[in-house]
């Protein structure tokens, strides 16, 4: 069990500080791995009896904990049961429960509120994972504090270094995406983002921007709007784009559900897809499946993330030090019916 939520100590990371080593290294003692020379061994435990460091009990794979949270960002998405699919099937695997949260509970003058933290020690919750998150260092102290080991599911931003987390490659995807249009022909191309600051976000908007780039072919500033990850706000960004002198023949859009705004808008203009404008997206959720005419998206293996966090975090549970904070599955385009050669008129 973790400590209760009012009890202080000293994280890990003192410890190493203290006997001037790495936090891996100290993690290596506080778990009895054998691969820690002696000496250091010694010195490690001394701080760890001086200053009182409280051990978790070690995850043992034969004897599994019963329980771990998943805190997602909503529970009315598509995305949202993907990860969730994910996370339940790995789980199943390795004879866990899952608790699932949407969002985290709000902060007041930067110190998380006691409800959630006090649910989740009170619970014994052996491990979270954090899925489309972004904690503050307070979050992040609290969690290294109370010794629960955490991994995030496509972080919104960087985290602290040492943080475990999942994504997709969602620079190459771009790639994939802008040079799928290049390969039909458009030379006008321009891109809808998702918020400015996400990750995921930046780098697909980084991807397109580089096959485009490699083609020598020239961004306009007005080419490269956001919207939010949201479909109404992708729809005005679409019908901004559609106002310029000179439109683009071409939209990749860095969501599923920002492409349905673009159809909509486009809709309203008598414009077809792909006839008149060839439309990309990005997720490859069902909608894009069902729409009409059938999306060309970019495929984020969701499923296999939530999977993969998981069994990080179970690593993690068994004392075991990440190899690299970092996992990236690969994306893959998949062709559908949204795209074609641009109009001879306008190419």
């Amino acid at each position: 069990m973790a400590r209760s939520s009012g009890s202080t100590g000293p994280t890990l990371a003192v410890v190493a500080r203290e006997a001037g080593v790495s936090v891996p290294t100290a993690s290596k003692v506080v778990n009895g791995r054998e691969d820690v020379a002696p000496d250091t061994r010694r010195r490690v435990t001394e701080v760890l009896d001086r200053l009182g460091y409280v051990r978790r009990p070690r995850f043992e794979a034969s004897k599994p904990p019963a329980l771990i949270d998943l805190v997602v960002h909503s529970l009315d998405t598509a995305w949202s049961g993907a990860v969730l699919h994910g996370v339940e099937r790995a789980a199943h695997d390795a004879g866990l429960d899952v608790v699932v949260s949407a969002g985290l509970t709000r902060t007041r003058g930067g110190r998380p509120e006691r409800g959630w933290l006090d649910k989740l020690c009170a619970r014994g919750s052996a491990g979270v994972l954090f899925n489309l998150a972004e904690l503050t260092p307070t979050q992040y102290a609290w969690l290294d504090e109370h010794r629960i080991p955490f991994v995030m599911i496509d972080p919104v931003l960087d985290p602290p270094p040492g943080v475990p987390s999942v994504g997709a490659a969602n620079w190459q995807g771009g790639v994939s995406a802008a040079e799928h249009l290049i390969g039909l022909g458009h030379r006008r191309i321009a891109v809808i983002g998702g918020y400015r600051r996400k990750l995921c976000s930046s780098a697909r908007v980084a991807g397109y921007r580089s096959a485009m780039a490699a083609a020598g072919l020239r961004v306009p500033p007005d080419y490269v709007r956001y919207g939010d990850f949201d479909e109404t706000v992708s729809h005005q960004r679409m019908r901004e784009l559609l106002e310029l002198p000179e439109p683009p023949t071409a939209v990749f859009t860095c969501s599923d559900q920002m492409a349905l705004g673009v159809y909509r808008a486009l809709a309203e203009r008598g414009l077809r897809v792909p006839d008149d404008i060839s439309v990309v997206g990005f997720d490859d959720l069902p909608q894009a499946r069902w729409v009409t005419p059938a999306l060309t998206t970019v495929r984020q293996p969701l499923s296999e993330m939530a999977a993969t966090a998981l069994r990080s975090l179970l690593r993690l549970m068994a004392g075991e030090v990440p190899e690299g904070a970092r996992t990236e599955l690969s994306t893959r385009l998949v062709v559908r019916s949204s795209t074609a050669p641009p109009p001879v008129l306008s190419s």
